[in-house]
């Protein structure tokens, strides 16, 4: 599962890595309103992600990690939104891998660089679907998910005897 954390809007991607072959399960995007306290949005994000948690069951979550914020409101909203989530997955069990935006870029573009165009492009050629429907928040988790998949795929297994 990826997360794309934002307390307006948060991205959510379930991708499932099979033999080589990357699946979509789920992917959306998590709203709260904005005229609501923030103490109440941060809840709604908490349910969400602990819903989604108990949906999916994920062996693996990656919520990107906060990378260099020119505007510190915005840095905060993501950083609390960021806490919220990573709280839900402590809560469930769930690993957590904390990539940096340019780790995703090199994870599924193979160019820590890319721009979101690029990104976008090959999220929907590597999950076989079309991306003009899904929002940016969406395909940026759907991205990181990628990435935290192909990370676990490459994670040497502990052999139980």
């Amino acid at each position: 599962m990826g997360i794309d954390p934002g307390t307006a809007a948060c991205g959510f991607g379930v991708v499932v890595l099979d033999a080589g072959s990357l699946r979509m399960v789920d992917a959306g995007t998590i709203r709260t309103d904005p005229s609501d306290a923030d103490g109440v949005r941060l809840r709604q994000l908490h349910a969400a992600i602990r819903s989604l948690l108990a949906e999916h069951r994920p062996e693996r979550m990656a919520v990107e990690r906060l990378y260099f914020q020119r505007n510190v409101q915005t840095a905060m909203t993501v950083g609390q939104a960021r806490g919220v989530v990573m709280l839900a997955a402590a809560e469930g069990d769930v690993p957590v891998d904390e990539p940096t935006p340019n780790e995703v870029k090199q994870a599924v573009c193979g160019n820590g660089a890319a721009d979101k165009r690029q990104v976008a492009t090959m999220v929907g050629r590597l999950l076989g679907i079309p991306l003009d429907r899904i929002g940016d928040d969406t395909t940026d988790a759907l991205a990181i998910a990628i990435g935290c998949a192909y990370r676990a795929a490459a994670m040497p297994r502990a052999v139980v005897r």
